[in-house]
């Protein structure tokens, strides 16, 4: 029997490290999109400041882009403990700078943007690491039970860190931000505890490029671990709503800054009751329909939440909205919930997937070419949504979304059929894994 992740002692560090950044990091970007909407909102319309939510998605992305080859690289080349510890260290930087602007009253939508984009740039580095890190930690048969609590401390976070944003803000303007600074501190302090782990390197001859664009080629080359990535990209790409939650907050169902922290955390209490029953119970059988079947249900119930509070505001007046046991936010609510809860199927598949089907040696360039795909579905996923909204207003651009990541999912179904096919966790004998040296690093 595999023994528990828990029951080792730098996992454990580990996922301490990765729950208290997640909450810190979740609690910033929410206070940002709401500082950024609040001070847009002054001076512009509804859609110019959906607009400007477009540009923080847009900068928060950028920085992934530029430097996906060379942070999967760096993770596949030296100590991936360091590489954690650098970001967080800069995300402290990060979060005490906003939190002394924001107290100064000196915050502007530059600085807004400026800080957002280096929040980008400690990503790029980290997500990499944090994910070839992992499965150094716990043995392999423990893998997917280690990649589902990774699941659920990233999807607590997820609960707690926009609730906090929210009511912390709501009390004062910087206190999310000095909070998060803390918590950044917690996390590193957890990385500098986590002891050497034994760590297989890429050798330092060759052409680095060759080598960084090695994480692009092999996941061509793997059509399960392609589709499982790609699905993802276009369905919350396509799909998510995220940025569009400070609109419905202050413009549809008008629940203001605590409500918000209400939307943002109800994907997350979905997904971490999905999360912790994986963790106990972790999926054995038909694992690829199973991800399939839950982004079609990820599509419809974010074309429910889009719709839903509009409509029902739109039938039977302003009673609907307005307060957090209106109707039509208990049923975005709910809406919200059911997204979080299909999105952890499909997480918890396709990182164990990747995780599994991946040799160590690579995991971090193919974890930093996984990243981008997953903040081109995120932050360049915002900025779609920014710059529809500004366009065709939120709830068509929210709704037509939805039902565009249902029809992206059916037609990955056929393009990749390796995902059908996907039985079990159990990866075939690596045979075109690049020569490496071990390490103890």
């Amino acid at each position: 029997m595999a023994a528990h992740p828990f029951r080792v002692a730098n996992y454990r560090k580990y996922w301490i490290a990765r729950f208290a950044s997640t909450l810190a990091s979740l609690s910033m970007v929410v206070v940002i999109g709401w500082q950024v909407y609040d001070l847009a909102r002054e001076t512009m319309g509804m859609r110019e400041a959906a607009l400007q939510l477009g540009f923080v998605g847009l900068a928060q992305f950028l920085p992934l882009l530029a430097l996906t080859l060379v942070s999967g690289w760096v993770a596949d080349r030296i100590d991936r403990r360091w590489i954690i510890r650098a970001s967080i260290s800069l995300e402290v930087l990060c979060a005490f700078s906003l939190a002394l602007l924001t107290a100064s009253g000196s915050i502007t939508l530059p600085w807004l943007f400026g800080i957002a984009a280096l929040l980008g740039v400690a990503r790029a580095f980290a997500s990499p690491a944090l994910q070839a890190l992992a499965p150094n930690l716990v043995p392999g048969e423990s893998l997917p039970t280690a990649i589902a609590l990774s699941a659920v401390a990233w999807q607590v976070g997820s609960i707690g860190g926009p609730a906090m944003g929210g009511y912390l803000y709501a009390a004062d303007a910087s206190l999310p931000y000095f909070v998060s600074g803390a918590l950044f501190c917690v996390s590193l302090l957890m990385m500098l505890l986590v002891s050497r782990v034994p760590h297989s390197r890429i050798k330092a001859v060759g052409n680095p490029f060759t080598q960084m664009v090695d994480g692009l080629h092999y996941v061509r080359r793997n059509r399960l671990v392609l589709g499982a990535i790609s699905l993802d990209m276009f369905a919350v790409l396509l799909g998510g709503a995220t940025a569009m939650l400070p609109i419905y907050a202050r413009d549809i169902l008008m629940i203001g800054a605590d409500g918000l922290g209400h939307l943002r955390a109800a994907p997350a209490l979905g997904a971490v009751i999905v999360g912790v029953l994986f963790s106990w119970r972790p999926l054995k059988t038909n694992v690829g329909v199973k991800m399939l079947w839950a982004v079609i249900g990820f599509g419809i119930a974010t074309t429910l939440f889009g719709a839903a509070g509009p409509l029902l505001k739109h039938w039977f007046g302003p009673g609907m909205v307005g307060s957090d046991l209106a109707p039509a936010v208990l049923l975005s609510l709910v809406a919200l919930v059911a997204l979080g809860a299909f999105d952890m199927v499909s997480v918890y598949v396709r990182s164990s997937l990747i995780q599994l089907y991946t040799p160590d040696s690579m995991r971090g360039r193919v974890g930093s070419v996984s990243t981008l795909f997953i903040s081109s579905s995120n932050e360049l996923g915002e900025a779609r949504s920014g710059f529809l909204a500004a366009l065709i207003g939120p709830v068509v651009a929210t709704v037509g979304g939805g039902i565009a990541a249902v029809l992206v999912t059916a037609l990955w179904a056929h393009i990749f059929p390796q995902l059908r096919r996907a039985r079990t966790f159990d990866a075939p004998v690596m045979l075109d894994e690049p020569p490496v040296e071990e390490t103890t690093t």
